[in-house]
């Protein structure tokens, strides 16, 4: 990794749109809920977007987290050690990616490694966090520890069941989009081209 300098004219412009939608609100939220759903494994981290990155940047906390929604035992990320060296950081952090893309979440909603690690788009981290957080209030199977409402409800399938006299009732039924000769009609209507009369 090369370590940038700062970003000036259009780089600088899309940074900041990209900070801009870090929420502070749900950094707070996120931090409850990963210490309850840990327990006494981790420790409080700094306020502020920088104290949530360095946090989350070696990925022992991710590892643990994604390992808290498993059964005991039953963790997809065997080995958890915290080190300084960037690559062993970089590949807990991808440990944890691939374990929650196994675990539910869309791949389209998982951040990469270098938005945590560099810290460039730490609002893409935070949704899928809660992403996490949402797929884990759903599955329902007991694993998830905090309050339920800290995030948004999964839509959930509603299947209907309709009996063959009442699918045979709809084939009858003429819809709208068939036409009609009910409603507005052309009555009273003149001709497009005809001039105006004056008496």
């Amino acid at each position: 990794m090369a370590n940038r300098g700062p970003s000036y004219g259009l780089s600088r412009e899309v940074q900041q749109k990209i900070d801009r939608q870090y929420d502070p609100e749900l950094e707070q939220v996120l931090v409850r809920w990963i210490l309850a759903q840990c327990g006494g494994d981790v420790t409080q981290p700094a306020p502020g977007r920088e104290g949530f990155q360095q946090w989350l940047k070696d990925g022992t906390v991710l590892c643990r987290l994604i390992n808290s929604l498993h059964p005991r035992g039953q963790g997809p990320v065997a080995k958890i050690q915290a080190s300084a060296m960037a690559f062993k950081q970089m590949e807990q952090i991808s440990q944890f990616l691939q374990a929650a893309e196994r675990y539910g979440i869309a791949a389209t909603d998982i951040f990469q490694t270098v938005d945590l690690w560099e810290g460039k788009n730490m609002a893409c981290v935070q949704r899928t966090l809660m992403n996490l957080g949402s797929l884990a209030v759903a599955k329902g199977d007991g694993l998830f520890v905090g309050d339920p409402n800290w995030f948004p409800k999964k839509s959930q399938e509603n299947r209907r069941v309709f009996s063959e006299d009442k699918l045979k009732e709809g084939q009858s039924v003429i819809g709208l989009q068939m036409g009609t000769n009910r409603g507005a009609s052309q009555a009273g209507m003149t001709g497009y081209g005809m001039p105006r009369q004056i008496l």
